[in-house]
């Protein structure tokens, strides 16, 4: 049964039915019906719906987001700017979008008249995470609405509220029966939604084991996926760099969202020549953070969302430590309600220990100190993900180095890797594959039908 908990308190907000088979035939079956209609619909039409979606979110955003921090303990603050981006999404694609969908001409071709058709698929399962719990599912829906395709919504079962106040937004705003619909399931129903001959393709947004089984299963029914999964995230500081505003933004690089994030700063790699400084530096903003409730203004960090966040952490932190690592500050769950951490920093880090390779979901901050540029990219690329990565120097030759050899899906320099509507989003490596967002994020999902006339 999916069930909403307070993160801050410990207790359970709300218990949802979960949606039965007939249910999740019925949403399919709208889903299908929706489409026909949805995919020879008027683009104006289309950004005209997203830009009321845009309205609902953002008259009723401090809503949205009390509901949201609620659910998976967000700072009230940061809520608010996630709807706010969810809208901005919208309104991009409103007014981007047609552009980005419209026919090419492709010259030099053998007929008369050479060029793609870029067209809508059909039904999208969507299987979503619960730490960014609107912009996950917004990034994924404003680009299907404009594209022509119609959405199913998988959502984690602990922000079901979120998930049923997406769908309620898209309704609320004018979109047909069908275009967006929220499914209250477990994650053992997804096999089989995904085999159903209606669904065309899917994209998830999750962990490593998520991702593998929906690409198998995928793979077996030869449908389209886009995956976007884990990642450990390099936070590179060169001597040229301006230390203190590498230390301002690593802070919210890895600790905004109390540090769930798949594109956080994970591992800070900080050049020799100014790692005692930046270290020193990080440790003072670390130690002055407020741990509390996040729907108070003051607080700087809230809960982890979930129970088993804050015991696997502890444990990652605790093994890394007894495998010869650093503790510079933090590491512990403080006693008392809710599912709290520590805002934390561990340093000195074997290649043995957990911290070295996995990926620590929670507000710790992992510190590797090197001897030059080389050394940075090489343990910047030893890992098993690629998702993206920061660099903060302000020698070009540098930066163009780190552009070419970092193997990431982004690298963002003197700035935190952030998504953006304009630039397409995801990895490489076990970070995943495909791309949300952009022209490529909206094309992901659409047939790039060649058509020659003479």
């Amino acid at each position: 049964m999916p069930t909403s908990i307070n993160p801050a308190t410990g207790e359970i907000i709300e218990e949802y039915a979960e949606h039965s088979d007939a249910d999740i035939d019925r949403a399919i079956a709208n889903a299908d019906l929706c489409y026909r209609d949805w995919r020879t619909s008027n683009l104006d039409d289309r950004s005209a719906l997203l830009n009321r979606i845009a309205d609902q979110l953002e008259t009723r955003k401090e809503e949205l987001a009390g509901i949201a921090t609620q659910e998976m303990g967000k700072r009230l603050k940061e809520a608010v700017a996630e709807v706010e981006k969810c809208a901005m999404a919208c309104r991009y694609y409103a007014e981007h979008g047609p552009a980005m969908i419209a026919n090419e001409d492709r010259p030099g071709g053998p007929a008369s008249e050479n060029f793609v058709a870029y067209l809508p698929i059909g039904p999208i399962l969507a299987i979503m995470p619960w730490n960014f719990p609107y912009w996950q599912c917004l990034r994924f829906a404003a680009p299907a609405i404009m594209a022509g395709n119609v959405g199913l919504l998988k959502h984690a079962s602990n922000v079901s509220r979120c998930a049923l106040e997406i769908e309620r937004v898209i309704l609320d705003a004018g979109g047909p029966q069908g275009l967006f619909q929220t499914m209250l399931v477990s994650s053992k129903k997804v096999d089989g939604i995904l085999k159903d001959p209606r669904i065309r393709a899917a994209t998830l947004t999750g962990s490593e084991g998520a991702g593998s089984a929906v690409a198998a299963t995928s793979g077996h029914e030869i449908k389209t996926t886009v995956l976007e999964l884990g990642g450990s995230d390099p936070f590179i500081v060169m001597p040229s760099a301006d230390i203190d505003k590498a230390i301002e933004v690593g802070i919210t690089a890895r600790m905004q969202n109390n540090g769930q994030s798949c594109i956080a700063a994970k591992r800070f790699i900080v050049h020799e020549d100014v790692y005692d400084r930046y270290l020193e530096g990080y440790k003072a903003k670390v130690e002055a953070m407020k741990l509390g409730d996040p729907m108070e203004t003051g607080t700087d960090m809230g809960p982890l969302a979930q129970k088993q966040g804050v015991e696997d952490l502890k444990s990652q932190v605790e093994q890394s430590v007894a495998a010869g690592a650093k503790l510079v500050t933090g590491g512990k769950a403080p006693e008392g309600p809710g599912f709290f951490f520590q805002p934390s920093i561990i340093a000195e880090v074997p290649e043995n220990a957990p911290a070295y390779r996995d990926e620590l979901f929670g507000p710790c901050a992992i510190m590797f100190k090197v001897g030059s540029i080389d050394a940075a990219i090489e343990l910047a690329n030893d890992s098993d993900f690629g998702l993206g990565g920061s660099v903060f120097t302000r020698d070009k030759a540098e930066q163009e180095r780190f552009i070419r050899d970092l193997d990431t899906g982004g690298t963002h320099i003197n700035r935190m890797t952030a998504s953006h509507p304009a630039l397409p989003f995801g990895g490489v490596k076990r970070s995943g594959y495909g791309r949300e967002l952009s022209h490529e994020g909206i094309r992901a999902f659409m047939n790039a039908k060649t058509v020659t006339r003479d």
